[in-house]
């Protein structure tokens, strides 16, 4: 089962963004510092067992929900184990006041993070889309203007004028396709596209 990958809401700056397994191993040192803190003693007072909320958070705010959650039940588990070897007798009220807190932070934190993945995503989108449209606007402008304006000198029989046009508006078109080929990442297809045209 392969582990899920961070999301991309952070800056990409953070740490645990940049370095998946350093956050994993991060969150799995401070739950086994903490379970080893529980169990080396202290009373049923003590809150040792709050500071769970450290590596609950960080895996919520770094892969979401799911794995959020995940690690709130890994913390109660934890709580569970030391209750049972410690032989710690909790009423129910020590018990939600443990657990609940937990499992909720890793809950609502994941999905805070994961709604703002989807926001991140619509804005991600509607920019694309905006660039989409001014390209669309440039297109119409550069080469079906120029393509209109060389119909019309040729048709007026100004085959020299029209002749002039057509070429400039496709030296235009060659190198908005290219600039268009190099922002999408295939600088390479440029010189091919050429080749294919020629």
């Amino acid at each position: 089962m392969s582990l899920p990958a961070p999301l991309t809401v952070t800056s990409p700056d953070a740490w645990f963004r940049r370095r998946p397994p350093l956050t994993w191993a991060t969150a799995g040192v401070l739950f086994a510092a903490i379970f080893a803190l529980r169990m080396s003693g202290g009373t049923v007072e003590d809150a040792y067992s709050m500071l769970y909320v450290f590596p609950v958070a960080l895996v919520a705010v770094a892969f979401g929900r799911r794995a959020g959650g995940a690690a709130g039940v890994l913390a109660v588990g934890l709580i569970v184990v030391w209750a049972v070897t410690q032989d710690v007798g909790l009423d129910p009220l020590g018990w939600a006041s443990r657990v609940l807190p937990i499992l909720l932070l890793g809950l609502l934190v994941g999905d805070a993070t994961d709604r703002l993945r989807r926001i991140e995503s619509a804005r991600l989108r509607l920019e694309s889309a905006a660039l989409l449209h001014r390209e669309a606007i440039e297109i119409n402008d550069s080469l079906v203007q120029g393509m209109v304006a060389a119909k019309w000198s040729l048709e007026a029989g100004n085959v020299d004028t029209g002749l002039s046009t057509l070429n400039a508006t496709i030296a235009q078109a060659h190198e908005l396709v290219s600039g268009l080929i190099r922002q999408a990442g295939m600088g390479g297809r440029t010189e091919q596209l050429h080749r294919e045209d020629d």
